[in-house]
């Protein structure tokens, strides 16, 4: 049997590894704009100098100084954001450490060990660990837009973390930790198939065009009953409905649980995105949604998201 010493240093083993092969790769973020001064952390994606944070990190900024643990200090330019995903890529003007290695989110479990990397109140290197607490979580945002498919931790998060590393016990980085829901909670947008194609496009293009609904949901799997009157197993449970957004307009309400958009099935926050693509845009959708007892249709007309 192992005793609580020996637990310990297999415990302590992990984040120390992590750690080290890791935080050379994680930069502290200094951002300049009319607002006045941010901070922020951003990971180290390929070797000629792309940089992945947070959107909302650099937020009306063109640029951004990047500081190393080594160091090392380089600017950086905005190369795009996508606030929907809450990603930014920003490309060094230098020299930059070893990218990480980027992982998958979808093969995360509740109860697993992740590390968060990062720079929180101007602490440069400072390492948090704890466990995923909860997977596909909704995030709304001060500005109104929902981040999907959030993982939740319970390793504390503080203003400066946002932007930084979440990584596995391989350390392998699984997300991108935002610290936008307040301090101490631990909240991070996944790597997943979808944001890597996020992550390319905002390299290639700088921009993500974006359809936007304005729900913030969760998966909800159907007992047997349901599934026999709906044709589903599960379906996207609509917890907020965001003011003024296409979903409002459309009459979508709290309590609704979508079954398909424009005849596709829909059972999560990551499917609805993926059907948010910019052909969705000014289009007539049709939402079927299960709704006290009966199967209700809805036209929404989604909108482009933008940063204004």
């Amino acid at each position: 049997m192992v005793d609580d010493s020996e637990a310990l240093d297999a415990y302590s083993s992990v984040v120390v590894r992590v750690a080290e092969s890791v935080l050379p790769s994680v930069a502290s973020l200094r951002v300049q704009t009319r607002r006045g001064d941010g901070a922020g952390s951003a990971s180290v994606l390929t070797t000629d100098g792309f940089l992945l944070t947070s959107a909302h990190v650099v937020e009306g900024a063109d640029t951004a100084q990047a500081t190393f643990s080594d160091g090392t200090i380089i600017g950086t330019d905005v190369i795009g954001r996508d606030p929907l995903s809450d990603l930014a890529v920003l490309r060094a003007r230098g020299p930059v450490p070893a990218p990480v290695l980027l992982g998958d989110a979808a093969k995360l479990r509740v109860g697993q060990l992740v590390v968060a990397l990062g720079n929180p109140l101007g602490l440069a290197g400072s390492v948090t660990a704890g466990i995923v607490s909860a997977l596909g979580r909704s995030l709304p945002t001060r500005a109104g837009r929902v981040v999907d498919e959030v993982i939740q931790t319970d390793a504390a998060l503080n203003p400066g973390n946002s932007g930084g590393a979440l990584a596995d016990s391989s350390g392998r980085v699984v997300g991108v930790n935002t610290a936008v829901a307040g301090i101490g909670v631990g909240l991070a947008v996944p790597i997943n198939d979808t944001t890597r194609r996020i992550i390319a496009t905002l390299m290639a293009q700088g921009r993500v065009r974006r359809a936007w609904l304005g729900i913030v949901g969760a998966h909800m799997p159907f007992p047997p009953a349901l599934a026999a009157k709906t044709g589903r197993s599960s379906g996207l449970h609509v917890a907020q409905v965001m003011p003024q957004s296409p979903a409002a307009r459309s009459g979508l309400r709290v309590g609704d649980v979508v079954l398909s958009v424009a005849g596709e099935p829909i059972s999560s926050a990551t499917s609805l995105q993926a059907a948010m693509v910019e052909d969705a845009i000014g289009r007539r959708l049709e939402i079927t949604v299960w709704r006290n007892g009966a199967l209700v249709d809805v036209i929404a007309v989604p909108r482009e998201l933008t940063d204004a």
